[in-house]
């Protein structure tokens, strides 16, 4: 554990590979300019977390995360440039990917969640809007959400947050949250099973916007949408709502690169 956290905390541009079972007794803090990548296929965090707090060039890739104490990755303080991929998440206290306080182009790809409640928040706070407004920019595709709860993602203010290419399968609470002015488009995805696949304000937070588009809802909701949402400032190839159930059953989490 020692040579771990000196190794992603340090100053120096690494990739730190994990093999494995790591266990964290907190939250371990990450510098920039680092790849963390789980090798041989049983490389799993647990107890503790990964924080980022002004940290940029970052890939967590390949690893799994299981009974985390806090947040099992929390990405801060005006992170950026940040690629969250084929990672699995068991249970844990807060949050499985967490992305907050002007924290900017950041991509949460490929992963999978069994079983959580909280998921994914992106914006912590509504009192946040100055730090946060034109910032919380994420993109969140081809992941599987699976018998999760809720949060995947709950967004505040970021415009545009990109949701494409997803699965959802028995979500008990709700899948995408869009509040406090965010903007959010929800396209391609799939929902199984879930009841409120989409909506607008959540708990005493207002509306933000939510456009959804070629989205496949089999035994769930129609979903709440509304208003506009920027323009997304990149090419992209969606994947035809039909095939994400296989795709992404086959290929999210870690050990499937």
């Amino acid at each position: 554990m020692a040579a771990f956290t000196e190794a992603v905390t340090d100053g120096q541009a690494r990739v730190v590979e994990v093999t494995g079972a790591l266990a964290l007794p907190d939250m371990t803090p990450v510098g920039s300019n680092k790849t963390i990548v789980g090798v041989g296929g049983d490389a799993t965090i647990t107890g503790g977390g990964l924080t980022l707090s002004e940290s940029t060039n970052v890939i967590i890739q390949n690893l799994t995360f299981d009974d985390w104490n806090d947040d099992a990755i929390n990405i801060e303080d005006e992170s950026t440039n940040v690629w969250v991929d084929h990672n699995s998440f068991g249970v844990g206290v807060d949050g499985a990917v967490d992305i907050k306080r002007g924290s900017d182009f950041i991509t949460v790809s490929w992963n999978r969640v069994t079983g959580h409640d909280k998921v994914m928040l992106l914006g912590h706070s509504d009192n946040n809007g100055a730090q946060d407004i034109g910032k919380l920019r994420v993109t969140y595709h081809h992941n599987f959400f699976e018998g999760t709860v809720q949060r995947n993602p709950r967004v505040r203010f970021g415009n545009p947050v990109h949701v494409f290419n997803n699965l959802y399968q028995d979500v008990s609470g709700y899948g995408v949250a869009s509040t406090e002015d965010a903007g959010v488009l929800v396209e391609g995805n799939v929902f199984v099973g879930v009841d409120d696949p989409f909506h607008l304000a959540e708990a005493a937070s207002g509306p933000g916007t939510l456009i959804a588009r070629d989205n496949l809802l089999l035994d769930s909701g129609a979903g709440e949408a509304g208003g506009d949402v920027a323009d997304i400032p990149y090419a992209y190839q969606l994947d035809p709502a039909s095939e994400i159930e296989a795709l992404v059953t086959a290929g999210a989490g870690a050990g499937r690169l």
